[in-house]
């Protein structure tokens, strides 16, 4: 770490974590860095929903939060942002330092937080030591968290990845030794698109795809025939066993949240601009507008929480859908796929990466849903009643 350089640390008084559907939380935890690309307001209000998970599910241990955000979205236009939905969002905005607050303050955590470079890398090996200081603390709480470990962890990256690569950069032996596993979610099932996360920095994926490191790729685009909602068959947007996209059909199930998550999440549905942002949690505000919450709802990080903690998507014999601890499985459930299968992969230097199943060892795996229509009937149900069973820490503040 740079002389003079402190990292950002949200501190709030620490707790524990009450429990979710479906039992007991497990006393298995699995300790993780997540990197995302969350902003305040949002650009896509999917990041604060998905971070009210890695808080949540009681088997995983938020070790830190690393925020990777691109100095186009920082804009009043997000111009020169690469392809993909949100390249004309309207802005501006910053990293979401606001929303780890905010949920530090309710599950009574102390989760530390640092914001990543927001610059494209130069060329893959870039070790980005020449940003400005603020833009180091992501990086290197990522390195600090390794080092601190006990016991090798896994990284979740939705974005960029930028601040995993630079940190590999720096300090690859680190990586090689406590890295279990990262879980990208970036790149597309079809070949030839340029998905929009590696577009943000096609370096940081080429030093990622092109390293040893064990990574399970989860793509958030595909090539076929059914793409939907953005264009004409646009890629992101569609359907096959390999990419992770799928549609819920409102965002309703929020009115039936925990008050306090409810609270939580119709602050970022409103982008709200209150200064007293954590009494915000305590007291019902504005609601968000009824079309706000019946608009269909796309989403493509659920299969990441899905292997990252080990839990399973059932369909049960009476015909309910659930997220459950795989003790739970029950001897009349049907489970439905959701595997990490070892593979191939070749990636071109614009960042576009070509996989191929192996029945050989791999660092690679690739994500594998089955049928993804299936897959996404049943997340329709099973999701919503996950977050309708969240529950904050005992002793939160407020009503």
């Amino acid at each position: 770490m740079k002389r003079g350089m402190t990292l950002l640390v949200l501190p709030v008084v620490l707790g524990t974590l009450s429990g979710v559907e479906g039992g007991e939380p497990t006393r298995r935890r699995i300790p993780f860095i997540n990197v995302t690309d969350l902003y305040h307001p949002h650009q896509d209000v999917g990041d604060n929903i998905d971070l009210l998970t890695a808080y949540a599910l009681p088997e995983l241990e938020l070790k830190a939060v690393v925020l990777d955000c691109s100095e186009p979205f920082r804009q009043p236009v997000a111009k020169n942002a690469g392809p993909g939905l949100f390249e004309d969002a309207q802005g501006p905005r910053e990293p979401g330092f606001v929303s780890v607050l905010q949920l530090n303050y309710l599950f009574n955590r102390s989760v530390p937080c640092g914001a990543g470079p927001f610059a494209r890398m130069k060329t893959p090996d870039d070790t980005m030591r020449d940003a400005p200081g603020f833009q180091q603390q992501g990086v290197e709480l990522i390195l600090q968290t390794l080092r601190q470990s006990d016991v090798p962890m896994d990284i979740t990256s939705f974005g960029s990845a930028r601040p995993v690569a630079v940190a590999y950069n720096r300090e690859p032996a680190l990586f090689r030794a406590k890295l279990r596993r990262l879980h990208l979610c970036a790149g597309t099932s079809a070949p030839g698109f340029l998905e929009w996360n590696v577009a943000l920095d096609t370096n940081a994926a080429v030093a990622l795809l092109r390293s040893e490191l064990p990574i399970a790729l989860y793509p958030c685009a595909a090539g076929n025939a059914e793409g939907v909602g953005y264009g004409a068959k646009h890629p992101a947007f569609s359907y096959d066993r390999h990419n992770t996209f799928y549609k819920l059909p409102d965002l309703r199930f929020i009115a039936d949240m925990e008050p306090p998550l409810r609270r939580y999440l119709e602050f970022a549905l409103t982008r709200a601009a209150r200064l007293d942002f954590l009494r915000a949690l305590e007291a019902d505000g504005p609601a968000p507008d009824a079309k706000r919450l019946d608009k269909e709802h796309y989403v493509w990080e659920t299969a990441v929480w899905l292997c990252l903690s080990g839990r399973r998507l059932v369909k049960r014999a009476d015909g309910r859908c659930r997220i459950v601890c795989p003790g739970e499985v029950l001897p009349t459930d049907t489970v439905l796929p959701n595997a990490l299968c070892p593979c191939e992969v070749k990636v071109e230097p614009g960042g576009i990466y070509a996989f191929r199943k192996t029945s050989a060892a791999s660092n690679f795996a690739i994500y594998d849903r089955g049928d993804p229509r299936a897959s996404e009937s049943a997340l329709r149900e099973a999701l919503p009643a996950l977050y309708r069973s969240y529950r904050v820490a005992a002793g939160q503040q407020g009503p």
